[in-house]
């Protein structure tokens, strides 16, 4: 009698193990995700949080003139603007003298803006094609080959 009994609590238990498990196994993934999902939502809050302190921070005057000082090197009326240069930033002088020597308007100690400037003033010098007005440019034949078609066989 005890070894049926055994059977069938065994069976009984096994037939609400095979009922319970699948179940189980949902809500045990459906809460390990729910917890993923809260630590994105406290993270995303969070950058919230400083992104809207950061915007804070741009209505100050003080702030906005600092990032001006810092980010665009502007100084107020009647301040002098001193750059300090690195010299393992800036090129060496060639050892060749007559070669073209570094100077500040190449761009190395230059303001971001003036290189800005240069680069419209040389963009609206451009012809619609792309070259300089007055540069030569070589004729394109239709099968794509500067010169092809020309009759003449440059292997010999």
């Amino acid at each position: 009698m005890f070894t049926v009994r055994a059977m069938v609590f065994s069976l009984v238990v096994l037939v609400a193990f095979v009922l319970v498990y699948p179940t189980l196994g949902s809500y045990l993934e459906t809460r390990q995700e729910v917890e993923q999902l809260r630590a994105q939502r406290d993270a995303a809050r969070a950058e919230n949080a400083e992104l809207e302190a950061d915007l804070l921070r741009w209505d100050d005057d003080a702030y906005v003139i600092a990032q001006a000082r810092e980010r665009l090197s502007f100084v107020m009326p009647g301040e002098t603007a001193y750059r300090v240069v690195d010299p393992e930033v800036v090129p060496d002088t060639p050892a060749n003298p007559s070669g073209p020597v570094s100077t500040p308007s190449d761009g190395a100690t230059r303001p971001w803006y003036t290189t800005v400037w240069e680069s419209v003033r040389v963009a609206g010098e451009l012809d619609v094609d792309g070259t300089a007005p007055g540069a030569e440019q070589t004729p394109v034949t239709p099968e794509g080959a500067p010169g092809a078609g020309s009759g003449t066989d440059p292997a010999g």
